[in-house]
């Protein structure tokens, strides 16, 4: 399947390294991440290439290319927010990651159009995901 995977990017990017455990998991499993670069240690620096409006368009591309948004949501983040609602909107299969214990906006887990799932250690997505994705 083909996934557009979502992590805070300017909001803080003190997760990075869970973002690439999590894509590594979805590719492992056989999913095409068509959004791999939100993991990348280059990202800021390959995104001041590029105007608010290209990186717009182009996440707007990827997410319209996919089957299906995996978001890590542990990090709030006003681009990923936005990110699932226009996924949920296209009516794409959307699944939400969060650190268990996370105060995480209502405007997500209270959405039944989304699957949220809570973790602890990174481990225990692998099962989770299957049954969510």
């Amino acid at each position: 399947m083909r996934i557009f995977f979502a992590g805070s990017i300017r909001g803080g990017r003190q997760l990075r390294p869970l973002y690439r455990e999590i894509i590594c998991l979805l590719s492992d499993m056989g999913h095409e991440i068509v959004s791999e670069h939100v993991a990348s240690e280059t990202l800021l620096e390959a995104e001041a290439k590029m105007s608010d409006r290209e990186i717009f368009e182009s996440d707007i591309r990827f997410i319209d290319e996919c089957e299906c948004m995996v978001a890590e949501v542990t990090m709030p983040s006003t681009g990923v927010g936005y990110e699932i609602c226009y996924a949920v909107e296209s009516n794409k299969k959307v699944v939400c990651l969060y650190k268990a214990g996370t105060n995480v906006s209502a405007m997500v887990t209270g959405n039944s159009r989304i699957t949220s799932i809570p973790y602890a250690v990174i481990e225990e997505l692998k099962d989770a995901l299957l049954h969510g994705i």
